[in-house]
């Protein structure tokens, strides 16, 4: 058995000595892209410890389209980044929290983003090739996409073994190595404003839904109450903030009143300030959005003033 071992040892050396540079090469080849919308600009900050903000901005799209990071400095004199992540809820913007502050300092202030999804779970990992780069004995990442389809033991734990059959990922990796100059950055500090006019989104939604319902996960609620408390061991400020929504999309929730009243009564429980600007007057004209749930860069600008300022007023910024 011991002979069996050794002769097993000496066959995968060649291996892996190969097989980890080879991980790292490709790793680091895709995260140089824009593939996911400026997701692999946000974790490689996070990872290259690159990030020293006092304010720290969590969410969905809802956030980094529209909590203007440049303006919030400006108006706060306080460092600012955004780690809202793409179609993901409250879980997964957990995840970054961890790892954030896993490589970097703590920031002094965070501002939750709250939305339709934030309390809800989606059983598919959305984007999951943004992860690729970073897994590889990454046990936050392993334990909090465990449960999502797509990725298995195998893919955080042995090297190259996630970037077979990902045609797009090593399709976008080719392209980085092909690629003659640096590529700018997609977001500034995380945030990217929409120059876009309104569009289809919400008229072909409503083809296929007449209304939708928020279905909670309470395994999700039970976490963001638990990443309150913690924050609040840590000295850190902690605000929920609704942001606007076209009044249409608020008609398109089935019992948006519930979901609200869910966030009041989770910052009520943990003593936070929580900002509902779901009857600000952008809600009303679609001049200030892309589509019913995000403000374009003129709304985002306007809203992100206006937030600051109530912040400031409610002395939660200090």
């Amino acid at each position: 058995m011991k002979k069996f071992f050794i002769k097993l040892c000496w066959f995968l050396a060649p291996f892996l000595i190969i097989a980890y540079p080879l991980d790292y090469f490709l790793s680091l080849q895709l995260s140089k892209g824009h593939d996911y919308p400026g997701e692999f600009e946000v974790w490689n900050d996070i990872y290259n410890k690159k990030i020293n903000s006092e304010i720290a901005i969590y969410g969905s799209s809802r956030a980094w389209v529209q909590f203007n990071t440049k303006i919030v400095e400006d108006s706060s004199g306080l460092s600012c980044y955004n780690f809202g992540i793409d179609g993901h809820n409250f879980y997964m913007q957990y995840l970054r929290h961890l790892e954030y502050i896993k490589h970097n300092r703590k920031p002094k202030y965070i501002i939750l983003s709250a939305d339709f999804f934030s309390l809800q779970r989606r059983k598919d990992l959305y984007q999951p090739d943004q992860f690729l780069p970073y897994m590889l004995w990454n046990k936050n990442m392993a334990f909090y996409t465990k449960d999502y389809i797509k990725y298995g033991f195998a893919d955080f734990y042995l090297p190259l073994i996630r970037f077979g059959g990902q045609q797009n990922a090593n399709k976008s990796i080719i392209i980085s190595i092909l690629r003659s100059k640096k590529q700018e950055p997609f977001r500034y500090k995380g945030y990217k404003g929409m120059e876009k006019t309104w569009n289809n989104d919400l008229e072909d939604a409503k083809k296929k839904n007449k209304q939708v319902q928020v279905i909670y996960h309470e395994p999700t609620i039970h976490l963001l109450k638990k990443f309150l408390t913690d924050c609040k061991q840590d000295s850190i400020r902690v605000a929920i903030v609704y942001a606007p929504e076209h009044k249409e999309g608020q008609a398109y929730v089935k019992d948006r009143d519930i979901l609200i009243q869910h966030f009041k009564d989770i910052a009520e429980e943990a003593k936070i300030p929580f900002l509902d600007y779901s009857m600000d007057t952008l809600c009303n004209s679609k001049n200030y959005f892309y589509n019913a749930s995000h403000l374009n860069k003129l709304g985002s600008d306007i809203f992100t003033r206006t937030l600051i300022k109530d912040l400031k007023q409610q002395n939660f910024l200090k």
